[in-house]
């Protein structure tokens, strides 16, 4: 039996035999959710971002944790990292980002080299980061949500006058993107994100990384801790920046969102991209294949 509770309230009991996912689902959001991702057909730009021999290992370790990364992402499409945790992911993330030091190779992101830029260089040049840690990297818990709504921008003319914040401004922003986002607290703006769930402090993140409109928005698992009415608007939302001639790149764990949001699949297993597959013309099957390391074939969409 499962018991559904929406919005503090009770809404129903029922037999898990006697209900589909579908109807267990609209019980829960309130309305039909739409398990089947609905996009256009993805025609690429010009490259926003572009990694080239990307290679790196921890000093005084000989084997590498990343070895020889090439790939580009282009306009207009989602191309997603997928690949058994902790086989490199989150490095190359953060090497792209400036999270991480002592790698070799190149980084260009719309043509400028930022290999050596920080991270508010690599912010200011068109970067949005919804990271894998949102306590650790993406939020200050302590704050309030319209402070953690301007982390990235406090110093900009809109959020500052003469060095002094623009609170009203801020304030007002934020409730925007709280409605909009559907970011649930008890104080609205004012409320401490420590004291948010943690799929509201996802949405939260969300919420900011989107709205700063960047040209490529890097999404290190923006759906987890999600319920399935917020997991289909923020494929909505990725679908929809995508669609706004941006570049996404995804990095996911779940093997039904990699396929059914993606344009693009790199596949990475030991440091290494494996696979460079078209999600029309792999299944699950054989994508498993690739994360395990039993097949390779950086070239198969060719």
């Amino acid at each position: 039996r499962c018991t559904i509770i929406r919005k503090g309230k009770y809404i129903d009991t029922v037999n898990i035999q006697n209900v589909s996912k579908e109807q267990l689902s609209r019980k829960m959001v309130g309305r039909d959710v739409n398990f089947v991702v609905e996009k256009e057909i993805c025609e690429p730009g010009e490259i926003v971002l572009k990694v080239e021999n990307l290679n790196y290992s921890k000093r005084g370790v000989s084997k590498k944790i990343l070895s020889n990364i090439n790939f580009e992402v282009k306009q207009n499409e989602i191309v997603c990292l997928a690949g058994i945790e902790g086989n490199g992911q989150s490095e190359l993330i953060y090497a792209i980002t400036g999270m991480l030091n002592g790698y070799r190779g190149k980084i260009t992101l719309n043509d400028k080299d930022i290999t050596n830029s920080s991270i508010r260089q690599r912010n200011l040049e068109g970067i949005a980061h919804i990271p894998e840690d949102r306590h650790k990297y993406g939020l200050v818990l302590d704050y309030n949500l319209a402070e953690n709504m301007i982390l990235k921008n406090y110093f900009t003319r809109d959020n500052q006058k003469w060095g002094f914040l623009r609170f009203d401004h801020i304030y007002k922003q934020a409730q925007i993107l709280i409605k909009n986002y559907d970011v649930r607290s008890g104080q609205g703006a004012y409320s401490k994100v420590r004291e948010l769930s943690g799929g509201n402090q996802q949405k939260a993140i969300i919420a900011r990384e989107i709205n700063s409109n960047c040209d490529l928005l890097i999404a290190v698992q923006p759906t987890r801790g999600l319920d399935i009415g917020a997991i289909e608007f923020i494929h909505e939302q990725l679908i929809q920046y995508r669609n706004n001639r941006h570049a996404v790149l995804l990095v996911s764990l779940e093997l039904d969102e990699v396929m059914s949001i993606s344009d693009r699949i790199l596949v990475m297993h030991e440091g290494q991209i494996v696979g460079n597959l078209d999600p029309k013309k792999v299944n699950a099957e054989e994508l498993g294949l690739y994360m395990s390391g039993s097949k390779r074939g950086v070239n198969d969409e060719k």
